[in-house]
């Protein structure tokens, strides 16, 4: 599958917020590697401030841990790239925003910055759901191909097709 462009996930967007709007829940997004674009494609949809609480922008690490409370040890135990801190974002995001359901994001977008162990195009999501949900926190793994912006187009489609299945109930 070619990766998806912007339009692609304007329209995911929207798919989820409808869903959240008809359970009348509310989102919040925790993002490293995707630098925003999940917030810009969810804010590009009329009417998302009914459904989209807020983003946080979480490249450094050190804003990992001021704005979404995760851990500092969690850095240099596991790595910034790991399930523990994919779920430690979006936990804080969902927390902090007081939304029921938050996607989190944190990868290897390259070109550089990878090893054998996580190399380029590795990516965690995180995605916590409590409030209006069955409470979870959960993450999962993906390793995408491709360019940096095709690794962080593939990783946002990815979180919004995640989060529209729990908002879906799923």
């Amino acid at each position: 599958m070619p990766s998806p462009d912007f339009a692609d996930l304007c329209a995911l967007a929207a798919e989820l917020g409808a869903a959240l709007e008809r359970r009348r829940l509310h989102l919040a997004t925790a993002e490293s590697c995707t630098g925003g674009l999940i917030a810009a494609a969810v804010t590009s949809v009329a009417g998302s401030s009914a459904w989209f609480e807020r983003g946080f922008v979480t490249y450094a690490n050190t804003a990992k841990t001021d704005l979404l409370g995760v851990d500092a040890g969690l850095f240099e135990q596991v790595g910034a790239v790991s399930p523990e801190v994919a779920r430690a974002m979006a936990h804080g995001a969902r927390l902090g925003a007081g939304a029921d359901l938050a996607v989190a994001v944190t990868g290897i977008a390259g070109p550089s910055g990878g090893s054998e162990a996580k190399p380029v195009g590795t990516v965690w999501f995180g995605l916590d759901t409590g409030q209006g949900l069955a409470v979870r926190l959960e993450a999962r793994h993906a390793l995408f191909a491709g360019d940096r912006s095709a690794v962080r187009m593939q990783a946002a489609r990815f979180a919004l097709l995640w989060a529209l299945e729990a908002a879906q109930g799923g």
